[in-house]
């Protein structure tokens, strides 16, 4: 393809360690490695020194935390996105914020391509080339894993040997992560048996949920405008706030999920995942929405909430499509202000107490005690007409006929 530079986005790990490598020896080129920091800790530790010892010319981290957060993650939970009921997409809503900023870096480094390390089985590969399609359609994209005759990642092992690169996965530990402030996920190796127990000693985030304390905790989360902004009447920015979950969560083993999902290419693909700040988030924004939301918009906005995990997971985050949704969420959310109060404990996350100045809950018109404002035989007329049509259609079954 004639590729003079190319920016890698880098994670240091198995697949891109060794696609830096191959880069310079299959097109001769020069290899810019660009690693976004999205929370993922002391993964990052030395892999500056790490994608310059393996050969790239030069190595950017670039700080994306609360961009991450605060216009990725958050307006992704505004809209309880989910997809097949578990999996809260802590990997989906990583890679068009990464695909942005490597489109970015190639026009700073006047580089003429891009490169990932999704295999040609996954969604990943989805994810970022169509991000590179709506960002920048003339860029060419190097993807290795459809291009080079290596079969497996024992395959891959065997080439980070032969070149002494120093890699994080061993036969011994042959499955592949992924981590970010909002997530962990794990997949491949010793986990592609579905009935196969994950390892307790592989989780990160989360203790085993019956080793966490006895006692349980009791937080607090304020909401405005759909977003959480508080824990315990302490406000902080988006990435502190999903960091402080993160911990809380962790501590008492939430989060969580062992599924198999369908991926986009058509196949069954067994996940499992960490996901303790966003399950705090998730339970507690729909205790607050579920006093705060009127009915008839909550009923339009639940149909649309497979639509919109759809689009993220399978790469869709910059489509005109997705603009649209995204301000019908938003709006939705105008009203979604007020505090949930949650109790923790040994994997659970219970709704215990949620109050709004905002509340549509009226105590006058819900109580089982006697009140002046609902005419309880007001019902019989409006039960008569919610089911004329039932009763309609019993009579003709039966045999009725019009005189």
């Amino acid at each position: 393809m004639g590729i003079k530079k190319v920016v890698l986005a880098y994670s240091g790990g198995l697949d891109t360690s060794i696609i830096l490598k191959w880069l310079i020896e299959k097109y001769g080129c020069e290899v810019v490695a660009f690693s976004a920091d999205l929370g993922q800790d002391e993964e990052l530790d030395g892999i500056e020194a790490k994608a310059l010892s393996t050969g790239a010319v030069k190595a950017r981290i670039e700080d994306l935390r609360e961009e991450f957060a605060g216009e990725f993650v958050f307006p992704a939970f505004r809209a309880n996105a989910i997809y097949e009921g578990q999996y809260l997409l802590g990997t989906s809503i990583a890679r068009p914020l990464i695909a942005k900023h490597q489109i970015r870096i190639a026009d700073e480094e006047g580089a003429d391509a891009v490169s990932h390390g999704a295999t040609g089985k996954g969604n990943d590969q989805v994810r970022f080339e169509l991000s590179y399609m709506a960002l920048r359609p003339d860029i060419k994209v190097v993807a290795p894993w459809r291009e080079w005759d290596m079969k497996s990642r024992s395959d891959l092992i065997a080439f980070a040997k032969k070149h002494g690169i120093p890699i994080p996965v061993t036969k011994a530990k042959p499955y592949s992560s992924d981590r970010n402030m909002l997530h962990i996920s794990y997949e491949g190796g010793i986990l592609e048996d579905p009935w196969l127990e994950p390892d307790p000693s592989m989780f990160v985030m989360t203790v085993n949920p019956e080793d966490a304390p006895d006692k349980p905790e009791i937080i607090e989360i304020d909401y405005e405008r759909g977003n959480p902004v508080a824990v315990n009447g302490e406000r902080m920015s988006a990435a502190a706030l999903l960091r402080h979950l993160n911990k809380v969560g962790g501590k008492h083993g939430i989060g969580r999920v062992d599924l198999v999902e369908n991926r986009l290419v058509g196949m069954k693909s067994r996940g499992v995942y960490e996901t303790p700040g966003g399950t705090i988030m998730r339970v507690s924004h729909t205790a607050v929405e579920s006093i705060t939301m009127d009915r008839e918009v909550m009923r339009l906005r639940d149909g649309l909430v497979p639509e919109y995990s759809r689009m993220i997971y399978n790469g869709f985050w910059y489509s005109p499509e997705m603009s649209y949704l995204q301000k019908m969420m938003d709006l939705a959310q105008e009203t979604v202000q007020g505090t949930a109060r949650l109790k923790l404990y040994k994997g659970s996350c219970q709704v215990i107490g949620r109050k709004s100045d905002r509340s549509l809950y009226q105590p006058s018109f819900a109580t089982f005690e006697e009140d002046d404002v609902y005419r309880q035989d007001e019902a019989d007329g409006f039960i008569r007409l919610l089911g004329l049509r039932l009763r309609i259609e019993a009579l003709v079954k039966k045999g009725f006929k019009n005189q």
